[in-house]
């Protein structure tokens, strides 16, 4: 077994999980619930920024440019993200394995790779934003105000990136309390600071996309002094912040199909939202609510499937395939009740939660619209969701990436080009996507029954 020179006592601290033994839900639970309720936080900054514009400055121009912009945000940033979720399970095996000086040497080359992307992703993202936004069909007023915030916020990308590879770092081990305090602190900051900007220095658009980027400063701040001071495995230490080319490998064999397969499909989302943008900013006005609905409905699937990736790494770490597809099993329960419970009172409460984000009526009508007819589909998103998430867990993220590129991207693509040339109408356009969750449900589950986790690990037993 591996060791780690720091303190005897520094293997596992207290708040660090392992979730190899002990009762299945509740570890899932105890995991899941404080990663919601970050992500929820984290939701908060563009959420925010969407309605001090609709209520506070009430230009629909700026309401709508801010918040469609999330496909091109995505596109960058689900590159990253598949990246660090190829870390995180690399760390969480050799963690199950106790091989405590490796999962040091995978935080280590986990920083440095992320700090590295961030110098590239900045650049290209500022570069790149005025030709995804004409993809988009984003003209005018609205594409003058998405390009100022997008500037402001690939400017400050490194903030973002600093923080979500420090929180991966984290979770990675079973400690997802703290990158959630860390987010609480942060989201509190950036709402106090859109209030700031926009309604005392009458900054608009400027303003919102500079107080989300303080704000994910401090969070980046926050979890990387965290692991400076951490007596444990995953303590950074400068002078060994260095790539170390095997575990590299390993994070890029994960890493690779999840980055593209996030990265594509946001891509790919960019000509859906120009089929949206067709019809005009009041239905843009729509749809970016009913967005930030749908990002609060897919908090907790995608928070339990991130939890079935750290259980089913840790103990295929431990070489316990059995326990690992229990919590598979146990994770997909948990998230299609929770969405049930949630979805209905989204479809009988819709106009009212539409008017909290914009009251425009014209805008509501299309979001309630939206929320109705998309919303009782979301339990499909829960098996791809979870089932994708165990696999991830089990380092076959190359499959899930195939499965949701047809789905998502090749199958979204044709269907959208047909029912836009049947009909003039946007609904048919937004049923886009529940017909992609159908069909990536319904692969997802038939491939993961079929290889059922197996035994694949990708530590070594020293």
């Amino acid at each position: 077994m591996g060791t780690i020179p720091l303190s005897p006592r520094g293997m596992k601290k207290r708040h660090e999980v392992d979730m190899t033994q002990g009762n299945i839900l509740r570890h899932l639970i105890a995991f899941a619930f404080p990663l919601l309720l970050g992500n929820l936080f984290q939701q908060l900054y563009n959420m925010v920024d969407t309605w001090v514009l609709g209520n506070c400055v009430k230009n629909t121009f700026a309401y709508a440019a801010v918040g469609n912009v999330a496909p091109i945000i995505n596109t960058l940033i689900g590159f990253f993200m598949g990246l660090s979720s190829g870390a995180g399970v690399v760390i969480s095996q050799y963690y199950g394995a106790q091989q405590y000086d490796k999962v040091q040497k995978a935080v280590h080359t986990a920083i440095v790779m992320t700090l590295c992307l961030a110098v590239v992703l900045t650049a290209v993202g500022i570069f790149a934003t005025p030709y995804l936004l004409q993809l988009m069909n984003m003209t005018g007023e609205t594409a003058q105000q998405a390009t100022v915030y997008l500037t402001i916020y690939f400017a400050g990308l490194l903030g973002l990136m600093l923080y979500n590879i420090g929180a991966g770092i984290l979770r990675a081990v079973g400690d997802s309390k703290r990158p959630f305090y860390y987010l609480v602190v942060c989201a509190l900051l950036n709402t106090g600071l859109d209030l700031l900007f926009v309604l005392v220095f009458h900054m608009g658009v400027e303003g919102v996309a500079l107080a989300t980027v303080l704000s994910q400063f401090v969070s980046a701040f926050l979890v990387v002094l965290n692991l400076l001071r951490a007596n444990s495995s995953v303590k950074i230490l400068i002078k060994k912040l260095k790539i170390d080319w095997s575990i590299f490998r390993k994070i890029i064999y994960v890493g690779i199909p999840a980055a593209l397969q996030l990265s594509i499909t946001a891509f790919s989302n960019i000509f859906v939202q120009s089929y949206i943008n067709f019809f005009k900013e009041d239905c843009m006005g729509g749809w970016t609510t009913y967005l930030k609905i749908d990002q609060l409905l897919f908090l907790p699937m995608q928070s339990i499937s991130l939890a079935a990736t750290t259980f089913v790494g840790q103990n295929l770490g431990k070489n316990q395939p059995e326990r690992a597809r229990e919590g598979t099993r146990a994770s997909l329960l948990l998230a299609m009740t929770t969405t049930v419970v949630l979805m209905l009172p989204v479809i009988a409460f819709a106009p009212s939660l539409a008017g909290v984000f914009n009251p425009d009526a014209d805008v509501v009508g299309y979001a309630s619209l939206f929320l109705r007819c998309l919303t009782p589909f979301y339990v499909l998103c829960c098996i791809n969701q979870v089932y994708a998430g165990a696999l991830r867990g089990a380092g076959n993220a190359k499959a899930c990436m195939i499965i949701m590129l047809v789905s998502f991207v090749a199958f979204r693509q044709v269907y959208l080009f047909a029912m836009s040339n049947i009909w003039n109408d946007v609904l048919p356009i937004a049923m886009g996507y529940p017909a992609g969750w159908l069909l990536c449900s319904a692969i997802t589950a038939i491939y993961y029954h079929k290889v059922r986790l197996g035994k694949t690990r990708l530590v070594e037993d020293e």
